[in-house]
């Protein structure tokens, strides 16, 4: 278990806090592309780590990211004008260009400098694989974008949806790599007994976060491995099963009780089949309800998440939830807001969770010691989930090294 102070630090993501500041130093997903389809169309609401804020396109079809209230008078830059390179408010006339200069005041005399004394708090932002990104830190703290492989394919080859959930980013994101209950939560109903149970348990840190080896009996003299990979700060690569796509998954905190969800599925080598989108959209990541349209789940905590209690009775069902998705965030939002760690009892399955948590808390420390944060050199993103038989003797972080580098060839992770 955690203390109550370490449960704050690793769950509390608000301006100040050390997490907070932490991930500032991180590129963050704020939304999709094509939510900003055309230049100076309408603006949109985005939240990001407890701030709000106004993501629009200019005139030039770059993307701004600023404070939502006007440094005037904190009138919503939601309701601005979006024209000429720049976001107006319609309050008093203020426009503000993508660096959160203010370049017109209308409301002022045409001698007065007061415009240059004003900015808007903006924040830099890049597309990278469909998404706008942000850079939330210090300025020149800012970091090369990571080679991330799902953001570099083409985008005929990946497909993502999100959704929110209504709980601290960090239930979404350890319950990613609690390999234990992939046996229960999503393949109760296909399975009988614990033979999908891990037996073994690796993770590694790294220097770019950390590697998730579980090892489960396969039949076969060797036991059979997944290997995930944790990529800092709130990534996830799925392990990786056999004649599917790659799969990750991205928990990015709104404020310190709801995160935007982010699931992508993608191929390196060849785009997208219909049969892979529909089933990503149908019952993996989010339920099919809810797309489009809102983007909170249509099966939530207001109606139990549809749990059906005799599908669940009758063994048709494990959970009673539908969609993998669904069986996530109801379970962990069951935990409440932010879930007290202090009154848990964590068992020897609980490995990765464990360390995924003491290596949070040192990347705080290294962040507040001024050393080099894990992620720093953006090709350490450069690495893929991976399936191995690991023989007898052989040390699983060598036999996994050659593995997980995404330059290996497609062919060679099959």
């Amino acid at each position: 278990m955690l203390t109550r102070e370490e449960n704050d630090l690793i769950t509390r993501t608000g301006p100040g806090t050390s997490m907070g500041i932490l991930m500032r130093r991180y590129w963050i997903p704020a939304l999709f592309s094509d939510q900003l389809p055309s230049p100076d169309c309408p603006p949109v609401r985005v939240k990001l780590l407890g701030e709000k804020l106004v993501a629009f396109r200019t005139t030039d079809g770059n993307v701004g990211l600023v404070d939502e209230r006007c440094p005037h008078r904190n009138a919503s830059m939601f309701f601005g004008r979006n024209e000429e390179n720049g976001l107006r408010c319609v309050y008093h006339g203020w426009k503000f260009d993508l660096e959160g200069q203010c370049t017109d005041m209308p409301s002022e005399p045409a001698e007065s400098n007061f415009k240059r004394k004003v900015k808007i708090d903006a924040y830099p932002c890049v597309e990278r694989g469909g998404m706008v990104w942000a850079y939330m830190g210090p300025p020149h703290l800012k970091p090369g974008f990571p080679a991330i492989e799902w953001t570099e394919v083409p985008a005929s080859h990946r497909h993502a949806t999100r959704h929110i959930q209504e709980c601290n980013w960090f239930q979404g994101f350890e319950g990613g790599f609690d390999a234990s209950h992939l046996t229960f939560l999503h393949r109760g109903d296909i399975i009988a007994g614990n033979a999908l149970l891990p037996k073994y348990y690796q993770p590694v840190p790294t220097d770019f976060g950390m590697l998730f080896g579980s090892g489960r009996e396969s039949g076969g003299p060797l036991p059979t491995w997944t290997v995930e990979a944790m990529l800092m700060p709130f990534h996830k690569l799925i392990a990786l099963q056999a004649n599917r796509p790659r799969g990750a998954h991205i928990w990015v905190p709104m404020d310190d009780e709801s995160c935007m969800i982010y699931s992508i599925e993608y191929r390196v080598e060849r785009p997208l089949s219909v049969a892979d989108i529909d089933r990503s959209i149908a019952w993996k990541y989010i339920h099919a309800e809810n797309l489009p349209g809102s983007e909170r789940c249509v099966s939530n905590k207001d109606n139990n998440y549809r749990i059906d209690r005799e599908r669940q009775k009758s063994g048709a069902s494990y959970t009673g939830f539908t969609g993998f998705g669904i069986q996530d965030c109801g379970i962990q939002e069951s935990m409440g807001p932010i879930s007290d760690r202090t009154r848990e009892h964590l068992g020897t399955s609980d490995i990765h969770l464990i360390q995924l948590r003491r290596y949070m808390l040192r990347a705080m420390k290294t962040m507040e010691a001024g050393d080099d944060l894990p992620g720093s050199d953006p090709d350490s993103y450069k690495v893929r989930s991976s399936i191995l038989k690991l023989p007898p003797g052989r040390a699983f972080d060598e036999a996994i090294a050659p593995l997980v580098r995404a330059e290996v060839a497609p062919a060679a992770l099959a």
